[in-house]
């Protein structure tokens, strides 16, 4: 449909960024405990509930590529519908760590 931008794209596509380099920033939406048990190396902690409070200041280039993701995709879908509401042209959702192949770290 026109004017509809994309919002999602899948875990494969997102490490294939990831591992291209470049500019992006991997946003992590969960809670803080959620974060802490286990995270995709290089994540950026802002749950899904502080995002519009927080975002402006802690992202500050609203046209960078923001990889976004969740436990399963809910809040991470949500996520990329507020940052673009704010003024984010390019966040993405992957869905969830669950579905995430490519290794996480602890603490």
């Amino acid at each position: 449909m026109f004017g509809l931008k994309k919002t999602t794209i899948s875990a494969e596509e997102a490490h294939n960024m990831m591992e291209e380099g470049g500019g992006y920033v991997l946003l992590d939406v969960r809670t803080p405990s959620e974060f802490r048990q286990a995270r995709i190396k290089g994540a950026k902690l802002i749950p899904v509930d502080e995002l519009e409070s927080r975002a402006e200041k802690e992202l500050p280039d609203k046209d960078a590529q923001i990889l976004v993701y969740c436990a399963s995709g809910a809040r991470a879908g949500s996520a990329v519908r507020t940052l673009q509401r704010m003024g984010y042209a390019n966040a993405l959702s992957f869905g969830g760590i669950m579905g995430w192949r490519y290794g996480t770290v602890k603490g």
